[in-house]
């Protein structure tokens, strides 16, 4: 009876302490740190293998998580089993009996994954949408690299290109680019001294001004008011203003042969006299046409959508010499004939090396595999890692739907 007692005790004891099997909130430290890190892990992998296959010219595709169930079920026993032994050889003919306990545990994780594939049409129009003047801007005021943000998210600036011809798929000749990251790095210099900065001012735009007060209506006064259009009267007139927040580059007190001022006002063909530039979106003609003299006065813009971006970046993925042998990926090269180094358009920017290896590789910070290569993003590549932080929030941003997406296929895993 001690035995058995001690046994019962044992066996109580493993029931209430063992580690895995908690159930109810205690669940929640074996579960939610690992699915985390699983939708984080996939995730990043997803949009890596997304950027490699448009380097191989591989049309990308996405499929979202949407819900994750998970059940958990823990099923114990204890019961007292009866045990029939003969007495021994001195007593033969007669048996003893003994209660031995039986213990049964089972235990039963039942995840269930609800996926979306998000190559549907209001996915695609948003992978094709470019980044709005006020997304520029406000990712330039965050603590990014003011440069970062140009070289990922502009086509070109006073129509100085930013290797246009990168924003799709690999082009035969080498683009365009010098000039442009020429005149960013010198803003990014003007930036780290404190002597440039994005600013909003809040100014007041005057929509049509000398109205004869008689001549509004009633309606007409509802209108402007859903519209957010100010009415002021001056006598017998009425003039129509609205506010207005505008993006605009403030630079401070800076000497005229400021060598980087110089640079960034050239790159651009900025008025260098001015202090305040406004940052506009498709205004300037493309051939500069009515250029002042003096230079221009404003910074104007053509973004890039977040398709174009992943092309841009997609440039730079290491190609293995022997897919470059079997023209599996489309190849640059210069005027000479010789292959283009897209490493001078992506410098400090972005990187993924390559390798041909059984195991992944032991410094991925992330790693997919494609066509029989390791494609990674190296662990001590801190400008690479930050680059593709960036481009995987303002994803997570630009593809989000404004209605919540339904699942469309859902998986029940097993025991």
């Amino acid at each position: 009876m001690a035995r058995t007692l001690l046994l019962l005790a044992i066996a109580t004891s493993i029931l209430v302490g063992c580690p895995g099997c908690s159930l109810g909130p205690k669940s929640l430290l074996h579960t939610r740190i690992r699915y985390n890190e699983a939708v984080k892990t996939t995730s990043e992998q997803q949009l890596l293998l997304n950027i490699v296959r448009l380097r191989y010219t591989d049309a990308p595709s996405s499929l979202g998580i949407t819900a994750i169930a998970d059940q958990n079920e823990l099923t114990t026993g204890l019961q007292a089993m009866p045990f029939f032994a003969s007495a021994g050889a001195g007593d033969i003919g007669t048996y003893r009996s003994s209660v031995l306990p039986q213990l049964g545990l089972t235990g039963a994780s039942r995840p269930t994954l609800s996926y979306t594939p998000l190559d549907d049409e209001e996915f695609t129009r948003r992978l094709f949408t470019p980044i709005s003047l006020d997304g520029v801007a406000y990712l330039s005021k965050t603590t990014w690299p003011i440069s970062t943000v140009f070289r990922l998210y502009l086509e070109n600036l006073n129509w100085v290109s930013n290797a246009e011809t990168a924003s799709g798929p690999t082009p035969e000749f080498p683009p365009q680019y010098v000039e442009f990251l020429d005149g960013v790095t010198a803003l990014q210099n003007l930036q780290d001294r404190n002597l440039a900065t994005l600013y909003t001012e809040d100014r007041t735009e005057v929509l049509r001004d000398g109205l004869a007060s008689d001549t509004l209506t009633g309606a007409d006064t509802i209108e402007c008011i859903r519209n957010d259009i100010d009415m002021s009267k001056d006598g017998q007139q009425m003039s129509l203003t609205r506010k207005k927040r505008q993006q605009v580059l403030r630079v401070g007190n800076i000497e005229p042969d400021d060598i980087d001022w110089i640079r960034f006002t050239q790159a651009f063909r900025l008025d260098p006299n001015l202090r305040t530039y406004d940052l506009t979106l498709e205004e300037l003609d493309p051939y500069l046409k009515g250029t002042p003299p003096t230079g221009l006065t404003s910074l104007d813009m053509e973004t890039r959508s977040l398709l174009q971006v992943l092309f841009f970046l997609a440039h730079g993925v290491e190609v293995p010499a022997e897919h470059i042998e079997q023209r599996m990926a489309p190849m640059t090269c210069d005027y000479n004939g010789q292959p283009f180094d897209w490493n001078q358009v992506l410098n400090d920017l972005f990187h993924v090396r390559s390798v041909r290896s059984l195991k992944r590789p032991a410094h991925a910070h992330i790693a997919v595999r494609y066509k029989d290569y390791w494609f990674y993003i190296d662990e001590r590549d801190r400008v690479s890692k930050s680059t593709f932080a960036i481009l995987l929030e303002i994803s997570r941003l630009e593809l989000a739907s404004p209605e919540k997406q339904k699942p469309i296929l859902t998986i029940p895993l097993g025991r």
